[in-house]
């Protein structure tokens, strides 16, 4: 009854050589899914990640993914020279085996999604459709929320993960973004860097890190109990330096302790390219199993997951609802660090219609600061330096277009002070009941409007690429014979992502369902849109 399967047979032949929106998976980092994309003809692909976006000349849409990975290896797509065929390629263990495997046995979902207009690719809930449902009878303790964080700081070097003068994660820097986050209506607060393991490089010493004992500089208990104290949610920082068996040997005493002190989420992080020391593929069944068990223990200890560098989404939070949210894409640290200077102006416009298909993405938006200073000096980076490549309101308008439901004020909490736009933030919902695309293009803009769970409340969320664009929208979604306002936060006059990123433009009118919007963008720029009820 015990099997391997060494490869798989699968190939997807299509009509015509239609134009693909592609990231690599051919060399050891895109396993974490955070290289930028590239388009192209399928007959000119290597092998490149899932979900991948098609586009026909007669402009049909089609999106390959998979679904219900629960004990097989993730899927990527081989492309073969001058050929419109696409073949199932499957990470492998170290061995070189892709699936080991015992009757009974149940394989992955392949999906073919289809649209003829790009707009109709959103909401994606094939994946969901093709998942068993939830296996947590009691979902109200799983909560959508907005957090802040010790993180930010990390990237631009005015604090450290390990121990030291800069160390971020003392209990006094905790207490003061606790009291932020409670002062500003948001709902928890993560600490990356609390935990023993950081003083040497983690990628090589990972198999160092402990979960439960923390530096002496942090108290983890009486953090816990003042955040709880707060009404904040205390969201513990797990990075594993993919040494995953040293993780596994830890998870029921971490998440046991974790528990007992009241925290309810956890971020995991996977840096690393293969397993160590093990060297299985990041996508391989070995991580798909990996990571079901930290899934799975962390609902039975009542603890929500936000997964960085993960294996990638395919409608598991069906099943198991505290998977929260994931990175699996290339999201604002490259903005910090990125030897590119940073992601590109049409990025978030690709991501919509790609890797959000698949599912809740923990991008991080929300800077403010975006001519960050170069280390030890009070001089802004060069355009070409790493930096955010977007304006101010953009970074405001990824709260809507980019979906999570959790959602991070990612800067340095003395970034927000003073900022009449950090109102937006407040602001904005976590948690959707409708979705509508109101205007996109792939690579382009993006235009989404979506409302508020349970509440009479919209929030319109508006993106584009290197172009300043103008875009008239309707907002025949409202309710026809009520009055609303909307409260719009768009690119301010001379705003540009290059040279005038901060300039932000606040102001209010009134709306109705008869109402057309003329949206103007700069160029990489943006606009955030609350449209409440009039009181």
């Amino acid at each position: 009854k015990d099997f391997e399967i060494m490869d798989e047979l699968t190939e997807f032949a299509m009509a015509e050589d239609m134009k693909a929106w592609w990231i690599p998976a051919n060399i050891p980092t895109p396993d974490r899914q955070e290289m930028l994309y590239s388009s192209g003809h399928i007959s000119k692909l290597d092998l490149v990640q899932t979900p991948l976006t098609l586009v026909g000349t007669n402009g049909l849409h089609v999106v390959i993914h998979e679904a219900n990975l629960v004990d097989y290896a993730g899927m990527a797509l081989q492309g073969r020279s001058e050929s419109r065929t696409l073949k199932a390629s499957l990470a492998r263990w170290k061995d070189g085996s892709a699936v080991k495997g015992r009757t009974p046995f149940a394989t992955p979902w392949r999906t073919l999604q289809l649209a003829d207009r790009v707009e109709e690719l959103v909401p994606s809930v094939l994946g969901l459709k093709l998942n068993p449902p939830s296996r947590i009878a009691d979902t109200r303790w799983i909560r959508p929320v907005k957090y802040n964080g010790i993180w930010w700081g990390m990237h631009v070097n005015t604090m450290t993960w390990s121990s030291g003068p800069l160390h971020g994660a003392t209990t006094a820097n905790t207490r003061k973004y606790i009291d932020f986050a409670a002062a500003n209506g948001l709902g928890g607060t993560l600490v990356e860097g609390w935990n023993v393991g950081w003083d040497k490089n983690w990628m090589l010493h990972g198999d160092e890190f402990s979960f439960t004992r923390a530096y002496p500089d942090y108290d983890l208990a009486g953090v816990a109990a003042y955040a709880r104290q707060k009404g904040v949610a205390l969201i513990v920082h797990n990075e594993t330096g993919t040494f995953v068996e040293n993780y596994e040997r830890q998870l029921d005493s971490a998440f046991a302790l974790y528990q007992r002190l009241g925290v309810t989420a956890i971020k995991t992080g996977y840096v690393g390219d293969t397993v160590n020391p093990g060297g299985h593929a990041h996508q391989s069944q070995y991580m798909v199993r990996h990571h079901r068990r930290v899934i799975e223990t962390a609902a039975a200890h009542g603890i929500g997951v936000v997964m960085h560098e993960p294996i990638k989404d395919t409608g598991e939070r069906r099943t198991w609802p505290n998977m929260l949210s994931r990175e699996g894409a290339r999201g604002q640290e490259y903005n910090a660090w990125g030897g590119e200077g940073g992601n590109p102006p049409e990025h978030e416009t690709i991501l919509f219609f790609t890797r959000m298909l698949s599912g809740p993405f923990d991008f991080t938006p929300g800077i403010f600061n975006l001519l960050i200073t170069r280390s030890g000096t009070n001089v802004p980076r060069r355009p070409e330096e790493a930096r955010p490549r977007t304006t101010l309101a953009k970074q405001l308008a990824l709260y809507v277009v980019l979906y999570s439901p959790v959602q991070m004020a990612a800067d340095l909490i003395e970034n927000y002070e003073g900022q009449p736009a950090f109102q937006f933030i407040r602001d904005v919902a976590v948690d959707w009941d409708t979705t509508r695309v109101l205007h996109g293009r792939l690579g382009d803009d993006v235009v989404v409007a979506r409302k508020a769970r349970g509440k009479d409340e919209w929030f319109v969320g508006a993106i584009t690429d290197e172009e300043a664009r103008t875009i008239d929208v309707p907002l025949d979604f409202l309710p026809k014979g009520r009055a609303y306002v909307a409260e719009v936060y768009a690119d301010g006059q001379g705003a540009h992502w290059r040279d005038n990123p901060l300039s932000v433009s606040i102001s209010r009118r009134a709306v109705s369902a008869a109402t057309r919007l003329s949206i103007r963008m700069a160029a990489g720029g943006g606009q955030a849109i609350r449209i409440r009820p009039v009181r």
